[in-house]
C-alpha cells in the first residue's frame, strides 16, 4: 500500500514538471492575470502578437541570407558617389531614422517626404508613405536607383560595382546556394529583405500582453485606456499598432493648418491618380514612436505630445487636454524597443 501510494505521487510529481504542464499553468497565470486586470484582455484582443521574424513564404530565410542583407544595409557602395548607405537614412543606432524632417539624398539635397523607421516595418501590409510598394523586399529597390535618393544609375552599374568585390561574390553564393548565377537584383532586394524581417523590437507593453500585469505602472495603464477610449484605435491596431490600412490625413479639416506643413502632398493620389484618394497616406506603426520624431510625411512637426494633440483633432475631430495628450504620451512610451546588438553595425 506505501509503495502505491508512493509511487503515485511520483507520477504526479513528474507530471506537474512536464513542459505540458508549465504550459498549462502559465496559460492559467494569463487568465488569472486577465480577469484582475480587464484592460489587458482588451488590449490583447486589438493588439495581439509581434513576432520575434516577419517570415515570408515568398523569401525563405538563412542566417548567410540576412549576413549578406546586413552587409549591403550598411554599405555606402550602394549608392553613386559611396556617401549613402541604408542606414544613413534608417539608422539603427536611432531606431530606424535620422530625425530629420527629410532626408538628404546622395547629391545632398532633402527628399519630400519623411524616412519612415524600418523597424518592425516588415509587418506593414504596404510600404512607403503612399503604399506603393508590397513589400519591404520591393521597398529595398527603390530608393537604390532612385535619382533623388541614392542614385545608382541602373541594375547593371551596381552589380558590377559589386561583382568586383571578392567578399560580395563568397556572400551571395553562400546566400543563394543553388542559383548559378546568384548574384542579381533581385537577390540583392531579397537579402536586404530578409535581414530587416529580422528587425522587430518588442518592448514591455509586449511583457504585458503576455500575461505580466506589472510590465506598465499605473500611468501607462491610463495612457492606454485613453489611447483606447479617445479613438486612436481605429487606425493604430494590430502588432504594430498601425501599418495596416490608408487613412485620410485630415478628416476634420486640412492637415497643413495644423501641422504649418511648408508643401501640400497630395499622399496615395500621386501613385493612383484617384481624387478619393487625395491626402490618403498609409497610418504609421507606433511602435517605438517615441523615438522616432519628427512625425506625419513631412516631418512637420517634432513634439510628440502636440501630434498626438493635432491627430486627435484632425482624425476624430476631439480637443484633448493636456493631461489626455500626456497620458497618451504615457503609453506610446512603452512602445519603445531595442534594436537587436547583433543586428547593429
Amino acid at each position: 500500500m506505501k509503495k502505491t501510494l508512493f509511487s503515485a505521487f511520483v507520477i504526479l510529481l513528474v507530471a506537474g514538471c512536464t513542459p505540458g504542464a508549465k504550459k498549462a499553468d502559465q496559460k492559467d497565470g494569463n487568465k488569472k492575470s486577465e480577469i484582475s486586470d480587464p484592460l489587458m484582455a482588451k488590449a490583447k484582443g486589438m493588439f495581439g502578437t509581434l513576432p520575434a521574424v516577419a517570415k515570408s513564404n515568398d523569401n525563405v530565410s538563412s542566417k548567410e541570407k540576412v549576413l549578406l542583407g546586413k552587409t549591403l544595409y550598411f554599405d555606402k557602395r550602394l549608392s553613386k558617389d559611396n556617401v549613402q548607405s541604408c542606414n544613413t537614412c534608417h539608422n539603427l543606432d536611432t531606431w530606424g531614422v535620422d530625425n530629420l524632417p527629410t532626408s538628404p539624398g546622395n547629391s545632398g539635397k532633402p527628399g519630400t517626404r519623411n524616412s519612415p523607421t524600418v523597424l518592425n516595418a516588415a509587418l506593414h501590409t504596404t510600404q512607403f508613405w503612399d503604399g506603393r510598394e508590397k513589400t519591404i523586399e520591393d521597398q529595398a529597390g527603390g530608393p537604390i536607383l532612385n535619382p533623388a535618393e541614392m542614385a545608382i544609375p541602373n541594375e547593371e552599374f551596381l552589380l558590377k560595382r559589386l561583382s568586383s568585390i571578392d567578399e560580395y561574390k563568397t556572400l551571395f553564393a553562400e546566400a543563394f546556394p543553388d542559383e548559378n548565377n546568384p548574384m542579381t537584383y533581385m537577390n540583392i532586394q531579397n537579402a536586404i529583405g530578409a535581414f530587416e524581417r529580422e528587425l522587430m523590437t518588442p518592448s514591455k507593453f509586449d511583457d504585458y500582453l503576455a500575461g505580466n500585469s506589472s510590465a506598465l505602472n499605473e500611468q501607462e495603464k491610463a495612457g492606454l485606456e485613453t489611447f483606447i477610449n479617445t479613438g486612436c484605435i481605429t487606425c493604430h491596431i494590430g502588432n504594430v499598432l498601425g501599418g495596416n490600412m490608408f487613412q485620410k490625413l485630415g478628416l476634420y479639416g486640412d492637415y497643413w493648418e495644423l501641422t504649418k506643413s511648408k508643401v501640400i502632398d497630395n499622399g496615395r493620389f500621386d501613385v493612383t491618380k484617384k481624387e478619393s484618394d487625395k491626402y490618403l497616406f498609409k497610418v504609421p506603426s507606433l511602435r517605438n514612436v517615441a523615438k522616432t520624431w519628427p512625425y506625419f510625411h513631412d516631418g512637420s512637426v517634432k513634439d510628440l505630445k502636440e501630434a498626438v494633440v493635432i491627430m486627435a483633432k484632425l482624425e476624430l475631430d476631439k480637443s484633448l487636454t493636456d493631461a489626455e495628450a500626456g497620458q497618451i504620451v504615457n503609453f506610446l512610451e512603452t512602445l519603445t524597443g531595442e534594436v537587436p546588438a547583433n543586428m547593429k553595425e
